[in-house]
């Protein structure tokens, strides 16, 4: 095992997974323009909105989230329908206001969830990472809270010491009585490892991955570029589980068991009419992932949460496209069933109204870690 990395993390090093985080090339289409990518989807929501003669028909495979989950959904608002004993596996969090005596709200939000540093504090509405910030002191949570106009939900949530990230595909049509796993990607950060000699800038550059994407990883770490790590000192690159911000991913669709997917669809059947979208969690090892247990899900998703295994650095361009016209023809199949069961579409233009409304806070959030 590599010096500093905890069991957890080494065991995804080691056998379990392909290739180390360490030795991670870039996938070529990771960081191309968006209309590469997500064109053809564009194209095919299209296809599927005339075929259903409904462009937001997909929005009613979670017809109590805003959307879906597509875009413009609360993340507290979905943790909050989860009640004990489904709670229980959510990482616990709390919901605030930005603007004055944002400061008291965070600290006493700490202290009712019996929260000590680090903690999370994310943006209650967003994508991709955006904003979400690891703070490990108070002088931080002020410093975060300031770079926030007022009036912008927040949430403060329990940072899990996990090692190790997943996300997990989950969907379930309105006919089946339970739901599958449709994919599990492990998430993890790049990290360098100190030599005593290199600074923090040199090692960066010269990492297999990094090097390639300065324009990532050198911003996250300024301030500390020609710092010297001491030997042996293992320095992760990026805290934010997505691959826009620089995180690894790596299909291990291939580890799912009968234990995990049963222990999901217990979770999620708690969420009335979810049918399809995504659970990021961090867990403590692969053993107890695979057996149900040893996790806290840090967020919920719906329709609009990628099936992130399509960024793993063996995808193609072709592969990618094929996940997302898979993933998201399921979620209009659902939604056109539940239009059958009497549930109506909000129509594309509310969906038009929530993406950009969703963009303009965006543009407004600080940087995420």
């Amino acid at each position: 095992m590599m010096q500093g990395l905890t069991p957890a993390l080494a065991a995804l090093e080691t056998g379990m997974l392909d290739r180390s985080p360490e030795d991670s090339e870039a996938n070529p289409w990771e960081f191309v323009s968006p209309w590469i990518v997500y064109g053809p989807l564009v194209i095919f929501w299209i296809m599927m909105g005339l075929r259903y003669r409904d462009f937001a028909i997909a929005t009613l495979a979670n017809p109590h989230i805003p959307t879906g989950g597509l875009c413009g959904e609360s993340k507290s608002g979905i943790l909050a329908r989860l009640r004990a004993p489904q709670s229980f596996w959510i990482a616990p969090w709390q919901a605030f206001m930005t603007g004055k005596g944002s400061i008291r709200h965070a600290t006493d939000a700490m202290e009712r969830l019996d929260l000590s540093f680090p903690v999370v504090l994310k943006p209650d509405i967003g994508c991709k990472g955006a904003g979400v910030r690891l703070i490990r002191t108070m002088d931080r949570l002020e410093e975060t809270l300031a770079l926030y106009p007022d009036d912008i939900p927040v949430m403060i949530q329990k940072f899990i010491p996990y090692e190790c990230e997943a996300g997990i595909f989950y969907s379930r049509l309105p006919t089946e009585s339970e739901g599958q796993i449709l994919s599990m990607t492990f998430k993890s950060s790049p990290f360098v490892t100190g030599d005593g000699v290199s600074t923090l800038h040199e090692l960066i550059l010269g990492h297999p991955r990094a090097g390639k994407l300065p324009h990532i990883y050198l911003p996250r770490v300024k301030g500390r570029l020609d710092d010297i790590p001491p030997r042996g000192e293992v320095v992760p690159l990026v805290f934010t589980g997505n691959h826009s911000k620089g995180s690894l991913f790596r299909d291990a669709t291939h580890l799912v068991t009968p234990a995990l997917t049963r222990r999901i669809d217990s979770i999620l059947r708690a969420l009335p009419d979810f049918h399809h979208g995504r659970v990021d969690l961090r867990f403590a090892s692969i053993e107890t992932l695979r057996e149900g247990r040893g996790f806290q899900i840090i967020e919920v998703n719906g329709i609009g949460s990628e099936p992130i295994q399509m960024w793993a650095p063996e995808a193609t361009l072709v592969s990618i496209w094929r996940t997302q016209f898979r993933f998201y023809g399921r979620a209009f199949k659902i939604g056109a069933l539940m239009r059958q069961r009497g549930f109506r579409s909000k129509g594309a233009f509310d969906m038009l109204r929530q993406w950009r409304r969703q963009s303009a806070l965006i543009a407004r959030y600080p940087s995420s870690d």
